[in-house]
């Protein structure tokens, strides 16, 4: 029995197999404390994210703004069949109901200025903005004739303003809008919608005689992640500039190539969409349908925050911490030195550590120095065990090398958008290649 224990023993000590088994099953461990890492990364992440939405709901959620719109009602008639019991006999009654005309200015000319400022909550920011929008255009004539709607039916006395909005918490401004040389206030409609309704008393002097009435009016409105406008003119001009310098356009119409300007001061952009250029015409009767998916504009985003940057590091972690046991597994191998799982596992755990230290440091410095700390940290600690395990300069020096190469080989990837996958997949190669010709001076025969 205890011959068969020590032969048991012996085959563990130099089998090349039996080390093998060891280093994985110790790598499948390591991968327990890694998915937690990963975890807290994410938990992080999220409670970010509702530190921003809160920040966002008090300042003004994302604005999304289209109008003004002219509402008119007009008259329609429909017919009612009344039984008479005594003659036996039907008889028509119509009944009168009211419905609305809405139409869309025939030239409509945004301009926005839209000023920003980052907000903090301890170690949380996130950027709103506070945007001056000045809206100018004329409508066109009114047309009831398409819908063979009588002018007797038209009541021109009711007609009103519409302007919509997804953000009334965020305007700052009693919104006037001056038409026909009057001003009409808009007021707050209750609509339980995620787009909100302002609407102006009855107009004045609105007739169908009246041929591009001309409007302006001013918005003052604070506002977070994106500012979009609905194009509702029969020719819409927008102008947006903004001392926000990342900014991300959005929506079904880009701006004009020719003017755009991003700098680290800011950014101007301009849109001109056309009728022609949408899938819906300057009038309705009836019901006015929903328009925001035609919203077009501007997110001002954070560049890449540090927690998806440690994200997209941590998804690493498997190379990293397999290449490190598998060199210092191909060290043992070729040199006879014995190393105990033991110390694979201490060495495995300072690996995972690396991801700890970057987002507990990035969340108070920024990414760059969070990660050359924490790299040289783990990168020194591990270097200085292998030191003391290996007793030999030659090796240690590998293992630094190794780990500095492999941690800076990471950086450059995850700072990479575009050419991430050919960069990874040609280091990757490298790495197969190098273990490859290094596995040649094993003697494979001890199995």
């Amino acid at each position: 029995m205890e011959t068969k224990k020590q032969k048991i023993g012996n085959w563990f000590k130099t089998s090349i197999s039996a080390r093998m088994l060891v280093v994985g099953f110790i790598f499948l461990i390591l991968l327990i404390p890694l998915s937690f890492v990963k975890d807290l990364i994410r938990e992080r992440e999220t409670r970010q994210a509702e530190v921003i939405q809160e920040i966002n709901e008090k300042w003004g959620n994302e604005v999304v703004l289209y109008g003004p719109i002219v509402k008119v009602p007009y008259k329609t008639y429909t017919e009612e069949k009344i039984f008479d019991e005594q003659t036996k006999t039907f008889t028509k009654n119509y009944k009168e109901v009211l419905n609305h005309a809405y139409f869309l200015p025939k030239k409509l000319d945004i301009k926005s200025k839209v000023n920003t400022k980052q907000l903090e909550r301890g170690i949380y920011e996130t950027v709103v903005y506070s945007a001056d929008i000045t809206m100018n255009g004329k409508f066109p004539e009114f047309n009831f004739s398409t819908a063979d709607i009588p002018e007797k039916d038209i009541v021109w006395d009711k007609a009103t303003l519409l302007l919509q909005t997804s953000n009334l918490k965020g305007i700052r401004n009693e919104i006037q809008i001056t038409m026909n040389q009057q001003e009409y206030t808009l007021k707050p409609k209750f609509d339980e919608s995620y787009m909100s309704t302002l609407e102006s008393g009855f107009l004045k002097g609105l007739f169908a005689k009246d041929k591009n009435p001309a409007f302006s009016f001013n918005v003052l409105i604070n506002g977070s992640e994106s500012l979009r406008f609905v194009p509702v003119g029969g020719e819409t001009s927008v102008s947006m500039h903004s001392d926000w310098h990342s900014p991300s356009f959005n929506g079904n119409y880009l701006p004009n190539d020719e003017t755009k300007k991003i700098s680290d001061n800011g950014f101007e952009a301009y849109w001109t969409v056309l009728e022609t250029n949408r899938q819906f015409g300057q009038q309705f009767f009836n019901n006015l349908p929903n328009l925001n998916k035609f919203a077009f504009g501007t997110s001002l985003i954070i560049p890449i925050d540090d927690y998806q940057k440690t994200e997209r590091t941590s998804k690493y972690g498997i190379l990293i911490i397999g290449l490190t046991l598998l060199v210092f597994l191909l060290i043992q191998i070729i040199s006879k030195i014995a190393i105990h799982p033991f110390q694979y596992f201490m060495i495995g755990l300072a690996l995972v550590m690396f991801y700890t230290l970057l987002i507990s440091i990035s969340e108070h410095q920024n990414f760059l120095l969070a990660y050359v700390i924490a790299g040289v940290s783990v990168v020194g600690l591990i270097t200085a065990y292998s030191k003391t395990i290996l007793k030999n300069k030659k090796f240690p020096l590998l293992v630094f090398g190794s780990l500095t190469a492999l941690y800076a080989f990471i950086f450059v990837i995850i700072q990479l958008e575009n050419y991430a996958l050919l960069v990874g997949s040609i280091g990757l190669f490298i790495i197969l290649a190098i273990v490859m010709f290094t596995s040649k001076k094993i003697d494979w025969g001890n199995q």
